[in-house]
């Protein structure tokens, strides 16, 4: 006699999920809320929901009141929960996907919502994310969207804002996200062969950097800058641009007078001996000079 057969039968997805997606934010048999925001708004969700989709919410909702003598997940606490770092358009995106698996987003929250992802160790709305900030990324967010992808390890959100960077520097540049780096992100995009802007527009660039984090870290320019100037390929600019540049180094002290010194030794001895190779190469954007013909970068 033949055994008993058994079969998983699929229903309407699309209609699952807009039923969910009816709960989102509905003080309807919600057994938790969230003040969220300076705005204080009030987000209301379900803890079966949030516990059974996210282990972060889980740990949240299973701790005993404080003073409770009941440690275990059988007394949760009474709530509401106070997210006052976090705008609600944002806390409402991650509320979105943990009922639906799916997420508005617009520019103005993609960057935000990652970061939350990351906290609540959301791997497939991070992946939402960076596809959208990928697919939408403009020259005013773009180094915003880097810092990002650098502080949370996206390596690839890190490899293609690069690539956005490096085909329309001289306007990234001049952005106010391009001001906020950090002095390790900017070194990395420093690094790059193929920034399309030349030299000496990188050193303004960089100097305005500077007085910028100097200003908000307080600290000396000299000393928030000593990463990034590092990656300057002070060699490529002409003998009357390196006059200039000292005359302006004089007032904040920007770069190392010994970088200044080799660039100098480089014109001198007509070529590249006793200074970085990399420091001589060209980058796509750097304007043909005369004596870059001399220059034969040698490794240290």
């Amino acid at each position: 006699m033949a055994g008993p057969c058994s079969a998983r039968l699929q229903g309407d997805a699309a209609a699952f999920t807009a039923a969910l997606r009816s709960l989102v934010n509905n003080p309807q048999f919600s057994d938790v809320m969230f003040v969220v925001g300076q705005e204080q708004q009030k987000v209301f969700a379900h803890r079966c929901v949030l516990a059974c989709r996210c282990q972060a919410f889980r740990g949240m909702l299973s701790q005993a009141p404080v003073g409770s003598q009941d440690s275990s997940s059988s007394v949760p606490p009474q709530g509401p929960f106070i997210l006052g770092n976090v705008q609600p358009e944002v806390f409402l995106a991650v509320i979105e996907f943990l009922y639906t698996n799916s997420v508005t987003l617009n520019s103005h929250i993609a960057l935000e919502v990652l970061t939350s992802s990351v906290e609540y160790g959301l791997q497939d709305l991070c992946k939402f994310c960076v596809k959208f900030i990928k697919d939408t990324l403009s020259v005013e967010q773009v180094c915003e969207a880097l810092q990002a992808a650098v502080t949370y390890g996206q390596v690839d959100l890190q490899q293609h804002c690069l690539a956005f960077i490096e085909g329309c520097t001289a306007a990234v540049v001049r952005t106010q996200g391009f001001r906020e780096l950090s002095d390790v992100v900017l070194a990395r995009v420093l690094h790059s062969d193929r920034l399309a802007v030349d030299e000496l527009d990188l050193v303004q660039a960089v100097r305005e950097w500077a007085h910028v984090s100097s200003a908000v870290l307080e600290r000396p320019v000299p000393e928030v800058a000593a990463l990034p100037v590092r990656e300057l390929r002070l060699p490529l600019l002409a003998p009357s641009e390196l006059v200039t540049l000292e005359s302006y180094n004089q007032q904040d002290l920007l770069i190392p007078v010994e970088n200044i010194a080799a660039a100098w030794r480089a014109h001198a001895l007509r070529k590249g001996s006793g200074v970085p190779s990399r420091l001589c190469r060209p980058r796509r954007g750097t304007r043909p000079r005369d004596h870059h013909r001399h220059l034969e970068p040698h490794a240290k």
